[in-house]
């Protein structure tokens, strides 16, 4: 008979997960429910991309109230438990060689502001430490990441400017290749990889202690960056690609276990089309329809009347939603692939449109993902590493080496 080999990690997961299930199958779904909403207050929730600055951004509303658009604001964000959400600051990849860095720092301008309006309810995070004390004061810590690496314009020197202003993780590239290296959604494979100035900024973002993230690279890009990191690196928000076979832009069983052997984590997106082939499938026909349409009226999709008539044929021909349970159950793969260590949330509130799955469409709603994870049988410490320790650990590891390279205790 063959047997089947699992790793003694492996072994002791299923043992405590057997365990936690049967805890929660004793307990009735109104008890399950309680419970999900208990430890949402109890433990960290750090979100690692959530992209309100650019969505206010000429668009202000008070976050500081329950705003009318958009995902994140105070009275949602205390409802659902969050306590350190990384604000994204987003540069558009038309940004490169464009005043991308002027264009971060407007940003990293508001995020502060949002601490200094309201000092009662937001404080700037730049560590765990300040995480972790503004936790037990009930604020909410504002933590920056700034998506694309465009602002850093070729300077190293800025890698150090951006930390001072708060920045503790880097997203490479965004939609397109850049100077630094290759992006998922782009085919024209500009360096295969990491550009030389590439490479030595992901060893000077080590030096200095920002966090090294691989969410919107390409795959190449990918194994350079864990062939050269001496920190744990993130995907701040990306999903398996188990479930999306061919989708460049979320991780491969491979890369997710090589980014665990590197310490780092996968902070799990929340768009429907990161969850699900099917949807993905559908959002493509979609597409596909609104470009001919615009191709046979010469069109650009910029156009007013383009847009209209892109929003009337998704009205008229809607796509599925991913649900909670989905989230959880990429969580879950990443779980039974390399252990409880490796994963978090990077939900994309406020960066993925309409797309964001049934039972998680915005902060407040943080409990219905622990209520799930408390039916496919996760511990109290299990979902407190999902929640946000796992992450808080990555962030620390970071700082350490940091101070060890350079030269600090």
């Amino acid at each position: 008979m063959r047997r089947l080999r699992l790793s003694c990690s492996a072994l002791m997961f299923l043992a405590i997960l057997a365990t936690g299930s049967a805890l929660s199958q004793s307990m009735s779904d109104d008890q399950l429910r309680i419970k999900a909403e208990k430890l949402s207050k109890q433990f960290i929730i750090a979100d690692t991309h959530i992209d309100v600055p650019y969505r206010i951004h000429g668009h202000w509303e008070d976050i500081s109230q329950r705003t009318e658009k958009g995902e994140f604001d105070y009275v949602r964000a205390m409802q659902g438990g969050l306590n350190a959400p990384f604000m994204s600051i987003y540069v558009p990849a038309e940004r490169e060689n464009n005043g991308a860095k002027l264009y971060a720092d407007t940003l990293i301008d508001m995020v502060n502001n949002f601490a200094t309006r309201w000092p009662d309810k937001f404080m700037i995070a730049q560590s765990t430490a300040d995480v972790n004390a503004q936790f037990k004061l009930g604020k909410i810590s504002l933590c920056l990441g700034m998506e694309n690496g465009s602002p850093v314009e070729g300077k190293l020197e800025n890698v150090k400017y951006f930390y001072g202003r708060g920045i503790r993780y880097i997203t490479l590239t965004h939609g397109k290749d850049n100077h630094i290296g290759d992006s998922s959604y782009d085919t024209t494979h500009t360096w295969h990889g990491l550009s030389p100035f590439g490479k030595s900024l992901v060893a000077e973002m080590n030096r200095v202690g920002i966090m090294v993230d691989i969410s919107h690279v390409s795959d190449d890009t990918f194994f350079q960056v864990m062939q050269i990191a001496k920190a744990p690196a993130i995907a701040s928000h990306s999903s398996c690609r188990f479930y999306t076979p061919g989708f460049e832009r979320n991780m491969s069983d491979e890369m997710i276990q090589l980014l665990a052997k590197n310490g780092g984590t996968i902070q799990i997106n929340f768009g429907s089309d990161f969850l699900r082939e099917d949807i993905r499938k559908q959002e493509d026909a979609q597409r596909k329809e609104i470009n001919k349409y615009f191709q046979a009226n010469n069109l650009k999709s910029s156009d007013t009347t383009a847009q209209a008539y892109a929003r009337q044929y998704m009205k008229e021909h809607p796509v599925d939603f991913a649900d909670v349970k989905d989230v959880a159950e990429n969580i879950n793969h990443v779980v039974k692939l390399v252990g409880i260590d490796h994963v978090g949330i990077g939900s994309d509130f406020d960066g993925v449109g309409d797309s964001l799955p049934t039972g998680l469409k915005d902060v407040s709603q943080y409990p219905n993902l622990i209520y799930e994870l408390l039916k496919l049988g996760y511990s109290d410490s299990d979902i407190q590493k999902i929640c946000g320790g796992n992450l808080l650990r990555v962030w620390g590891q970071v700082e350490k080496v940091a101070r060890e390279l350079q030269g600090k205790k």
